[in-house]
């Protein structure tokens, strides 16, 4: 399975390549003990995108997971570990008491072998299936949304029939200009209402877009967020979907106004809230945004 798309080619396979090697090399840490989950009032659940641990699980699988669980979550998302099968990574998360209810994939992936997307997402216990990136060389443009409309559209009523909902992640450079309004409007206009979003706050952020007003203008929509924040004095309004890692920020600290986000998200249907931390010390900053979050009223 993939483990993440929007990752270049290269850096992914070296990624995938040191995580399967870690993973068959050290012996499973066990469970380790448990700790009560974090405490939030988001209305919905709390999870971690594994992608934020990355450089932790490329070293040692066992332990990141069990970092994890010390941190207090259950839930988990992100894709899956070369070498292993769905079920075989499905037993792997429930050593640590963990679960994986969403997962991505690459858009090629959904293309060219939709039926073993299902599978796998079956077989890891997930509810959710999406992708992260729509495949584009230089800006995105109509033809491109009009494409992932028309794949998004097929690939949606596909796995509804699977018990499946399928969704896609935001990743801000669907903000360019359109007779909707942008192309995100249009992709949301022509995508249809089996389709759901993540809306990944940073994202949107870069991107040009308001979170709290794109959430108003669309409930029921986003059914998912990522909950990462942009450092201050971070530029907006740009269309490529790139930014340096180093502009992730622990939550409250950054450009986001989060109770208006959140206030909107409770609003407007969001159920499954993930954090996401794509700094090279995310470690560091993730229980800043626990208790962040824990002291956040929504």
């Amino acid at each position: 399975m993939h483990y993440y798309s929007r990752m270049a080619d290269s850096s992914r396979r070296q990624f995938l390549q040191a995580v399967a090697a870690s993973a068959a090399a050290m012996p499973f840490a066990g469970g380790g003990r448990l700790h009560a989950a974090p405490k939030h009032n988001l209305p919905g659940v709390l999870g971690l995108e594994l992608y934020t641990l990355r450089h932790l699980l490329e070293k040692d699988v066992p332990g990141t997971l069990k970092l994890v669980k010390d941190w207090g979550f259950e839930d988990v998302e992100g894709g899956g570990l070369p070498g292993k099968t769905a079920a075989e990574f499905k037993a792997l998360l429930g050593q640590y008491g963990l679960r994986m209810q969403s997962m991505l994939t690459g858009y090629e992936k959904l293309r060219d072998d939709l039926a073993s997307v299902v599978k796998d997402a079956k077989d890891i216990g997930c509810s959710y299936v999406g992708t992260a990136w729509i495949p584009h060389q230089g800006p995105v443009t109509r033809q491109h949304i009009d494409q992932a409309s028309s794949d998004f559209a097929k690939w949606g009523k596909a796995v509804a029939g699977e018990g499946l909902q399928f969704f896609y992640h935001v990743h801000g450079y669907e903000f360019g200009a359109s007779p909707d309004g942008t192309l995100l409007d249009t992709l949301m206009k022509q995508s249809p209402k089996d389709v759901a979003f993540q809306m990944d706050v940073f994202w949107v952020m870069r991107g040009g877009g308001d979170p709290a007003a794109l959430l108003a203008k669309y409930p029921g929509r986003f059914l998912l967020m990522h909950l990462k924040d942009i450092a201050k004095g971070t530029p907006l309004g740009d269309p490529t979907g790139a930014a340096p890692d180093e502009t992730s920020v622990p939550l409250g600290t950054g450009q986001v106004n989060w109770p208006a986000v959140l206030k909107a998200a409770k609003a407007g249907g969001t159920k499954m809230f993930y954090i996401e931390d794509e700094h090279p010390k995310a470690e560091d900053q993730v229980p800043v945004t626990l208790k962040y979050l824990a002291e956040l009223s929504v």
